[in-house]
């Protein structure tokens, strides 16, 4: 994504999409096709990592843009073409549009064949940050994903300038071996770490229909319990981070003005790995969590798990300098990032290390987080804990089923739904619930009135977090742990409205 003057962001645009096999007769007909569509191509692309040549995907308009830029209050009018030589399916994550125009394969969705296109119109009410990414086997890791920036025309006259950024997490393996080394045995070599307590505060063919993977269904603990109080923070090991398709030997850098104000929109689009948003000397203002506007939390370092989102103020020195914005995977030391650059700055060598272990990202942020706009006070009136639980060959589970073999969670409209995630296995998942917004109200049994998401992290070793949310999109939504692996083992359900 190149720097924007908000004047010249508010005219750019992009996208990306995905798609999966299921019977036709059991989804909605297509919309009909309307004037003024924009047109997404998923198609195929070479970017250089480390020196090398690597074959991924790629969501993009005509003039080449990735992410798609649009004001809120307008229609969310798409057209999307497949060009990547097998099907897909694209999600519109963060969005809430009538159920059948989710990009979801075997619940909303036809998959799209290769060569074939899908168009898309719903109103779009809401200003954020959101992306879109593959909802079709194992593609969102061959980086078919991108931006979606919804605008506030309200803000329109603010004199601060934007920098949009997509974190991912990059290997040379095809995704399909990494899965069956997984099943295999390969997770029980993850990096592991202690656990928080848990009453703290070039590829072809990845069509894996639906995420339905074999086996039956089971109790979340049958592996026998915690592993000793430890959690696995990886299970999949990656040959670099990237910002913007590119690692720090060749990071993007955004010309600002020295004293100028900047708002950072950062995506962790990363298949599998948790990060921290390190802002280095920078101290920076956290406004909206995905896509919704929180009370401001200060400081230089923030938890970002998997497919969440920072909007990030700041206010930069007055200095002409350069100034990096590092994101790190927890447990570890990797990392990527993108520099913010005065005029004339010297940007010297950055190392694509820290200088030490990061920890695990958890759930401390979350405990801070208050919502600009909370729900309305109200009690539930349904009431659900899901238990979230792993078994042997890396399978994961939602109240001791896989996806395929599961029930949907049965919703009402008008129901003020509290839903409870307890987790039973030895790694946190970024849970996502499809269509709605919620609101974070417990962790760990704990209430408080939290941030608004659509993602949240539920940590290792029995930890619980509840979130509530007003039914109020009827439909059939997706709901599952944004790990694209322990979705690819299962971890993942649907809610429909009974009504």
């Amino acid at each position: 994504m190149k720097t924007l003057s908000r004047r010249r962001f508010l005219t750019a645009s992009a996208a990306t999409l995905s798609v999966a096999a299921v019977p036709s007769l059991l989804l909605p007909t297509r919309p009909a096709r309307a004037d003024g569509h924009k047109v997404i191509a998923a198609g195929k692309r070479v970017i250089e990592v480390k020196g090398k040549a690597a074959n991924v995907f790629g969501l993009t308009q005509a003039d080449g843009s990735s992410g798609l830029v649009m004001n809120a209050g307008e229609n969310f009018r798409v057209t999307l073409k497949n060009l990547i030589g097998e099907p897909t399916v694209i999600h519109w994550h963060g969005l809430t549009p009538p159920w059948q125009q989710d990009g979801v394969a075997g619940i909303s969705q036809e998959p799209i064949p290769d060569g074939g296109s899908h168009d898309y119109d719903f109103p779009v009410a809401r200003a954020g940050t959101f992306w879109m990414h593959s909802h079709f086997g194992l593609q969102e890791q061959l980086m078919l994903a991108a931006p979606l920036i919804v605008l506030d025309p309200a803000e329109a006259g603010q004199d601060m300038q934007e920098v949009v950024v997509l974190f991912h997490d990059f290997t040379f393996r095809d995704p399909r071996e990494i899965l069956a080394e997984l099943q295999a045995g390969g997770h029980d070599m993850g990096a592991m770490a202690p656990a928080p307590a848990p009453a703290a505060g070039g590829h072809e063919g990845h069509n894996m229909p639906g995420m339905a993977m074999g086996g039956g269904q089971m109790s979340g603990m049958q592996m026998g319990g915690q592993m000793d109080g430890m959690s696995h923070l990886q299970d999949v090991q990656y040959d670099a981070l990237l910002a913007n398709d590119r690692t720090l030997d060749d990071p993007e850098v955004f010309p600002v003005e020295p004293g100028g104000r900047v708002r950072l929109r950062l995506i962790n689009g990363a298949a599998s790995t948790n990060m921290w948003l390190d802002l280095g000397k920078l101290t920076g203002r956290l406004i909206a969590v995905d896509g919704m506007p929180v009370e401001p939390v200060e400081g230089s370092r923030f938890e970002f798990a998997v497919a969440q989102r920072l909007d990030i103020a700041l206010e930069l020195p007055k200095e002409a300098s350069a100034w990096p914005v590092f994101a790190v995977q927890e447990g570890g030391r990797m990392r990527t990032g993108v520099v913010l650059a005065a005029k004339g700055a010297s940007v010297g060598k950055l190392a694509d290390m820290a200088d030490e272990d990061f920890p695990a990202v958890g759930i401390e942020l979350e405990q801070k987080l208050r919502a600009a706009k909370p729900l309305v006070d109200k009690s539930a009136t349904r009431q659900h804990t899901m238990m979230l639980g792993e078994g042997p060959n890396y399978v994961w589970t939602l109240d001791g089923a896989m996806h395929g073999q599961d029930k949907p969670l049965a919703v009402k409209s008008g129901d003020r739904f509290e839903l409870t995630f307890m987790n039973h296995t030895t790694m946190s998942h970024p849970m996502h619930l499809h269509g709605h917004l919620f609101q974070v109200v417990a962790v760990n049994g704990k209430r408080f009135a939290g941030a608004m998401r659509d993602t949240v992290l539920v940590p290792a070793n029995m930890g619980m977090v509840t979130i509530a949310f007003d039914a109020d999109n009827a439909g059939k939504w997706a709901l599952h742990c944004h790990h694209l692996y322990h979705m690819a083992g299962g971890m993942m359900t649907s809610m429909a409205y009974d009504d």
